[in-house]
């Protein structure tokens, strides 16, 4: 998933107009001398505090769901101390600035030096965003990390469709193999049957045999010789009947 895609991104966009947006009111809040335009200024940047600071928790949030099973989501360990970098760089301003305005709201004469001090420190932290936002190489080094987990998720991808395949031709197999252990079965079957019925054929055979012996055998010679010239005759008769009509 591309950074454009990510969700992460594209609420830390949001995220981080708002803040932007609280810094420049923080900046005109600090060069007014208009104390009715600061009270309205102060309120507006407490509320804008409270939104982002709810805004921050909630994207931590996300990030502590995808730390549990980060492969899941297509990130590394590296994106997600990224991540949490930002989310801290992000409280820590908008801390500042509240902490700053606080300070200001209450009139705290030993104050001053504290107040100074939280601008130096939002002024260092805007200026670290911005360096990150300049720096060519980091966002070169982010677009190979998010380029690779791209084409991670891509031969994962191709991995599960191949398995699926595999997986469809295997069943198809089995559903042939299937239908020949069938086909089988009933050949054998067949065969059985068949052989069953060649055994009575020959037992019947065999009897018949054993009828015909002892008829020959009780007709003696003479009924031979007349059995003989009988079937003879006969087949005389049913020769010239088929062949001479």
């Amino acid at each position: 998933m591309s950074s454009a895609q990510d969700p992460f991104y594209i609420v830390k966009e949001e995220i981080q107009e708002s803040i932007d947006k609280l810094l420049s009111s923080f900046h005109q809040w600090e060069r007014t001398s208009d104390m009715e335009e600061q009270m309205l200024l102060t309120k507006e940047l407490l509320a804008g505090c409270e939104s982002v600071e709810w805004q921050v928790d909630e994207l931590d949030k996300t990030i502590s769901v995808a730390a549990r099973d980060p492969s899941w989501y297509g990130i590394d360990e590296t994106e997600l101390d990224k991540r949490r970098r930002w989310t801290s760089t992000a409280r820590t301003q908008v801390g500042n600035v509240k902490k700053t305005v606080v300070a200001g709201k209450a009139g705290n004469n030993n104050g001053t030096a504290t107040m100074n001090g939280m601008r130096r420190e939002l002024m260092r932290l805007q200026n670290a965003h911005e360096s990150d936002k300049s720096n060519p190489y980091s966002q070169e080094n982010d677009d190979f990390v998010q380029s690779e987990s791209d084409r991670q998720l891509l031969l994962i991808r191709q991995q599960d469709e191949e398995l699926d395949e595999l997986s469809a031709s295997v069943e198809r197999i089995g559903g042939v193999g299937l239908t020949i252990h069938e086909e089988l079965l009933a050949q054998e079957r067949i065969i059985d049957d068949l052989g069953t019925e060649m055994d009575n054929t020959s037992n019947r055979l065999d009897f018949v045999q054993k009828k015909v012996a002892m008829v020959m055998k009780k007709a003696g010679m003479k009924g031979q010789i007349m059995m003989i010239a009988f079937l003879l005759l006969l087949f005389i008769i049913l020769f010239v009947l088929v062949f001479l009509t």
